[in-house]
């Protein structure tokens, strides 16, 4: 009965992505072929050198608590990561392992937000950050772009949402749902409003950094602008670039006394991540990083196939990526030749009809839209467009 629920719990929506995959699995289950073109994570084993690090682990013993905010040679791992790849240095009181990227987006929420806070999202964003705001009784303010700006906000849009209420500004590049990637002058365009804004905070959702193809190297808003490195968190993990999805580790790296607050929430609630995870989050750090090359080379293949595929088909645009393995086409004209009346009906069709799951484009804060993942193999992905274009 909902009189035994709180008011919080009742606002929040299930994860979109999460109800796709287990209706999925539903059918799967009852013997329909499903095509799954919905799930966020590679289709890659996790490297064997990381399997065998943490049954050493088990071995040796290492099956107990842990730090709550990780493992000391885990942390020093981060530290090493940060400085060698993106030029920023940190200490390790500024960096907390947690079970997931998502917890440490959760564990931010819950350290700095108040009730009347507003959250700065652009759309389409991610489907857990509004409703992780929602549950630190802060408000979200949506941003929303489109396929004529390469799903990309602008400086004048980011000021003009700016308000006195506004406590965090949140950016994810390469995004999830569109693989797009913000330039470094577009996120020190993007900076510069923010330097006149001193207030706010800044989240970076760097998870897909390593998962990006072309001829630029990587950077996020803090390498754009070190003058915001001390009112910025960075979120990463293992789970996008090395297949490691299960294993549930995420790091965050920011100002001392915003890490010592997370922390604080993490103790209260899952305390540390597991260790064994984390030892092979170790091994994944430090040892052979030539799965992420060979990924890469599989998902741009996938890329580049699904995006002339879709193009093909009467009513669909279809952008191009440059990074994690999503595209978002607008399918406008595909709903109304199916005379559907939205997003939603039509994944719902693509589901139960067709037999491909898709994730709805209203589920990230743009209607008439649909994401594909490419994390799956090309036959599926063939057989996908196949089934879709006899619509």
């Amino acid at each position: 009965m909902s009189t035994y629920l709180s008011d919080r719990v009742q606002k929040v929506k299930p994860s979109a992505t999460l109800a796709v995959t287990a209706k999925a699995n539903e059918l799967k289950s009852q013997g329909v072929q499903i095509v799954s073109m919905g799930s966020g994570e590679p289709d890659f084993d996790t490297p064997e050198n990381i399997q065998k690090a943490a049954i050493q682990a088990i071995k040796d013993g290492q099956t107990r608590y842990t730090a709550v905010d990780g493992t000391p040679i885990l942390k020093q791992a981060i530290i090493d990561k940060f400085r060698q790849e993106n030029n920023l240095t940190y200490t390790s009181a500024e960096v907390i392992v947690s079970s997931g990227g998502k917890q440490v987006f959760y564990n931010l929420c819950q350290a700095v937000l108040n009730q009347g806070d507003e959250v700065i999202i652009p759309a389409p964003f991610w489907v857990s950050y509004p409703d992780m705001a929602l549950l630190a009784d802060a408000t979200s303010v949506i941003i929303e772009t489109g396929l004529e700006q390469d799903f990309k906000i602008t400086p004048e849009q980011l000021e003009a949402n700016i308000t006195s209420n506004t406590k965090l500004f949140v950016i994810n590049s390469p995004s999830n749902p569109t693989g797009a990637v913000y330039s470094q002058a577009e996120l020190q365009a993007l900076a510069n409003i923010l330097k006149e804004h001193p207030k706010i905070l800044i989240i970076t959702d760097d998870i897909y950094e390593h998962i990006r193809w072309g001829n630029n190297d990587f950077v996020n808003i803090v390498m754009a602008d070190k003058a915001l490195k001390d009112r910025t968190i960075i979120l990463n993990g293992v789970s996008k670039a090395y297949a490691m999805t299960g294993w549930r580790i995420g790091y965050g790296a920011g100002p001392e006394n915003i890490i010592k607050a997370m922390k604080k929430i993490q103790g209260q609630s899952t305390s540390n991540p597991c260790s064994i995870a984390q030892a092979a989050a170790l091994e994944a750090l430090n040892g052979d990083q030539n799965i992420i090359n060979i990924m890469i080379c599989a998902f741009e293949k996938r890329h580049d196939f699904i995006v002339d595929a879709l193009n093909a088909i009467d009513g669909v645009e279809c952008p191009k990526s440059q990074g994690a393995f999503y595209v978002f086409p607008r399918v406008k004209g595909l709903i109304s030749r199916l005379g559907l009346k939205n997003d939603i009906e039509l994944s719902t069709y693509c589901l139960e009809v067709l037999n491909i799951a898709l994730v709805p484009g209203s589920a990230f804060g743009a209607p008439d839209y649909v994401r594909f993942s490419f994390a799956t193999s090309m036959d599926k992905i063939k057989q996908a467009i196949e089934r879709l274009s006899k619509v």
